[in-house]
């Protein structure tokens, strides 16, 4: 959704534009959820990165000081 200021707000999905001051309240109610939607969705993306990272660095971590404990032998 995209609006300018001093301008209606308008509402673009999948290519066309709409007034979003003249669509029936249920369709406004839809288009706040998923504006929620999308910001939950982004939210949780930057943790899923987030968690990511700091797997990847206890990875290494764990890796470091593995280096100083003896495995155990290949089987086979």
């Amino acid at each position: 959704m995209t609006a300018t200021p001093g301008e209606n707000p308008v509402l673009t999905f999948e290519g066309k534009r709409y007034d979003l001051n003249a669509l029936p309240d249920d369709l406004k109610e839809l288009v706040r959820g998923m504006q929620v939607a999308d910001a939950q969705l982004r939210m949780h993306e930057d943790t899923l990165k987030v968690l990511a990272v700091g797997r990847q660095s206890m990875a290494m971590q764990l890796n470091d000081r593995l280096k100083d404990v003896t495995p155990l032998p290949d089987q086979g």
